[in-house]
């Protein structure tokens, strides 16, 4: 009898060794959740396979034993949720998701929604019919992206046409039957660039998708961030999770929260969300969302067991998190948590308030601080007195001053710091993809997105100023 390697543990399986070690093995992202579901946060079930086997699959190579490994958690899955997966009248969707022990925000791939099929979103549509097609549009979307490498662009701007001849600005302005036929048309988008269907088989999905998220290790902007940061060649593990939808309907949303402020350090949690929507819309900044603290009024419920949770991180991990939420239909899920990345000041004020507070002690908050980023203290700034009425406003994303010629696109940020040149890029929004040509500026301005997006925490991560936002 062969005895094949264990590769895949699910979130609720004992592991062996401290966080530090857990995070090593099993990334940033699957440590966290597995320590969340020990705490008895409320954590949407799953399992993670981990960095060592990155190495392999990234060369196109799955150990032996890995697909069965798979399908056998999924089997587990599927009794814990009581759902099916490929099964119309129950199905078990999830997401497959990055996580290297590093955190590095936006440098790798996510798939949502996946094992949806068109057979199992009609199913879906007969009980809420605009949830189904939003989520099956976004699939395909997101599965020719990441998984056939297409890039967003050719259905962005499927989007982006069908809204203007609806004479609508926002996707949450588009009804069930809008949704339906965006749906139709992706498909056919899909069929005509990739030269194939789109696949019906939800575990051809799955190792697809595996695939591909293991492979995003080796992106080009996977490498520029690790060479830019001095990150050691850890590989990612790949996290794969029931899915939570905070686009089910209006009672449910996603949001991303920071314990401290990543801008001030100041010691309030902060943070930004959207209702009916997915997590992929606050990150790239598709529509620009409320302040977290809006939920106070809103959901106060709610609002209260996320402040509540939120510090009860922030004490068990002794740093500043990052955390990522979803509401799906009035209850609360964490998706994420991973110490937030911060400006200079920030960083500063959060590692002298936890020395004061107890929490670490004084060779820990030294260590806090980045001696690369002292730098970032003497950012110019605007004169305060200054008259001039400005062109545009938007969120304060990442401070500091520039200075520079306005660009559009990624192939020009990088020419011209080729040629010595001090440029911003000027984007509607920004995309993982887009991060060779943010290195390449001084400077960042778009018109959608929070200071959570994409954008913004990139930004932050690099020391970037950066206005975000600005559409109006």
């Amino acid at each position: 009898m062969i005895i094949t390697k264990k590769m895949v543990w699910m979130f609720d399986e004992p592991r062996e060794g401290d966080f530090e070690q857990q995070r090593l093995k099993f990334g940033g992202k699957g440590a966290g959740l597995v320590h969340m579901t020990q705490m008895g946060l409320p954590v949407p079930p799953g399992f993670t396979i981990p960095c060592e086997i990155s190495v392999q699959v990234s060369k196109g190579i799955w150990p032996e034993g890995l697909k069965d490994q798979v399908i056998e958690a999924i089997q587990k899955l599927e009794k814990v949720t009581n759902k099916k997966f490929g099964d119309p009248e129950s199905p078990l969707l999830v997401s497959v998701r990055s996580g290297a022990p590093l955190s590095m925000p936006g440098m790798m791939d996510t798939v949502l929604n996946l094992g949806l099929t068109k057979t199992i979103a009609e199913k879906m549509a007969e009980l809420n019919p605009r949830f189904a097609w939003d989520s099956w549009r976004r699939f395909i979307m997101s599965y020719s992206d990441i998984v056939k490498g297409t890039g967003r662009e050719p259905f962005d701007e499927i989007m982006e046409k069908y809204k203007s001849n609806k004479g609508v600005k926002s996707d949450i302005d588009l009804n069930a039957d809008d949704m339906k036929e965006i749906s139709e048309l992706f498909l056919k988008e899909y069929k005509e660039i990739n030269g194939e269907e789109f696949p019906n088989d939800p575990y051809e999905q799955l190792f697809n998708a595996i695939n591909a998220v293991f492979k995003s290790w080796d992106s080009p902007r996977a490498k520029t961030y690790r060479k830019i940061n001095k990150v050691p060649e850890y590989g990612t593990a790949v996290n794969v999770q029931m899915m939570v939808f905070g686009n089910l309907n209006n009672n449910s949303g996603t949001g991303v929260l920071f314990t401290r402020s990543p801008m001030t350090g100041e010691k309030k949690v902060v943070g930004e969300f959207l209702f009916n929507a997915q997590g992929e819309d606050v990150v790239a900044g598709v529509r620009t969302p409320i302040n977290i603290e809006e939920l106070e009024k809103i959901k106060p419920d709610i609002y209260k067991q996320i402040l509540d949770l939120a510090n009860q991180l922030e004490k068990t991990y002794k740093d500043m998190q990052d955390c990522e939420i979803t509401i799906q239909d009035g209850k609360l899920y964490f998706l994420q948590t991973r110490s937030g990345k911060r400006t200079a000041r920030a960083a500063i004020k959060i590692a002298m308030d936890h020395l004061k507070e107890g929490l670490i002690d004084e060779e820990t908050a030294i260590l806090r601080v980045e001696p690369s980023r002292i730098n970032e203290l003497l950012h110019k700034s605007i004169d305060p007195t200054e008259t001039k009425a400005p062109i545009a406003k938007g969120y304060n994303a990442s401070p500091g001053v520039a200075t520079g010629k306005a660009v559009f696109s990624i192939e020009k940020a990088i020419e011209k710091r080729h040629s010595n040149e001090q440029v911003i890029l000027v984007r509607k929004d920004t995309k993982p993809e887009d991060f060779p040509g943010m290195v390449a500026s001084v400077g960042i301005l778009t018109s959608r997105g929070g200071k959570t997006c994409h954008a913004a925490v990139v930004a932050r991560g690099i020391g970037l100023p950066a206005v975000v936002g600005a559409g109006e």
